[in-house]
């Protein structure tokens, strides 16, 4: 168990946009009351999950029974984005193996970049992309080098784009970094996101898709215990992000609350809780108006 949670622990207006940083996220309200996610929990842990673009998908990490070993990664579907989640399915093979899969994240197109343990990488856990061919399924995921991953072990990955350029956010170690991605499709040697850390545990990051507010885990002081979700601001993707602020009691508990992920259009937001009610981790999703 220690080995899988040091595995979870292992992206308007123009004139608006112009504005300095904490201003990029007043377009919103406060988070609501977060509730549980109707039919994902069980008595196993569950954690790491990110809805697909579209919001029919919502992947994330389980070690219930029925895997490959470990943590594996799971989706569950739903016909709308107003219908109940479906009955969750493993991603299988070539995704899940022996070792630990954790923090999927959809992009478009249907790709998916994951944490894995598998043999041949760099560390604990290394950063992968793989690609759903409606076809052929999934195809070999491809480590993401040595630019990106290390023997630190790299969680929470999160990709973005903007101005033309791609990005992915994503911590290593304690603190989270940043890497662009190269016009020949490679990605660039990570540098840290000095604004953002501090001398705690800052993990697992999630930008919004428009690269003008994250969100990320932390056990940094002024939280409400444990790790805590925390967020930060800026008004262009070429502006330093605002001082973190922490989400709030709201959302944080003296329990851990990690890896947060925003939905494509910003308004929800989903996340694990450490100990939850009904599992050794749950799953939470609150919710935000425009």
């Amino acid at each position: 168990m220690k080995r899988i949670l040091s595995l979870l622990a292992t992206i308007g207006l123009t004139a608006m946009l112009a504005m300095p940083g904490p201003v990029a996220a007043k377009q919103f309200s406060a988070w609501g009351t977060p509730q549980l996610v109707d039919g994902v929990n069980t008595a196993s842990l569950e954690g790491c999950a990110m809805q697909s673009p579209d919001g029919l998908s919502l992947y994330f990490a389980s070690d219930r029974p029925g895997g490959f070993g470990l943590t594996d990664i799971w989706v569950a579907h739903r016909a709308s984005a107003d219908a109940s989640w479906g009955a969750p399915v493993n991603l299988g093979a070539p995704i899940n193996t022996a070792a630990s899969e954790v923090c999927p994240t959809p992009v478009r197109g249907e790709g998916l970049f994951f944490v894995s343990a598998r043999p041949g990488g760099y560390g604990l856990g290394d950063i992968y992309f793989a690609r759903l061919n409606p076809a052929h399924g999934w195809t070999a995921p491809v480590n993401l080098g040595g630019g990106v991953n290390s023997s630190a072990g790299e969680a929470g990955p999160s990709y973005f784009e903007a101005d033309g350029h791609a990005f992915l956010y994503f911590s290593s170690g304690p603190d989270i970094y940043a890497s662009e991605q190269a016009s020949n499709g490679t990605w660039g040697s990570a540098t840290v996101v000095t604004e953002l850390n501090s001398a705690s545990n800052d993990f697992r990051p999630n930008v919004r898709k428009d690269g003008l507010e994250i969100v990320f885990d932390s056990n940094r002081t002024g939280g409400s215990g444990g790790q805590d979700l925390w967020t930060a601001t800026r008004g262009s993707v070429d502006d330093p992000w605002s001082t973190p602020t922490n989400l709030g009691p709201l959302v944080n508990t003296t329990a851990d609350e990690d890896r947060g992920s925003f939905s494509w259009d910003a308004r929800v937001l989903y996340f694990g809780r450490n100990p939850g009610p009904v599992g050794s981790m749950d799953l939470y999703v609150t919710t935000r108006t425009r």
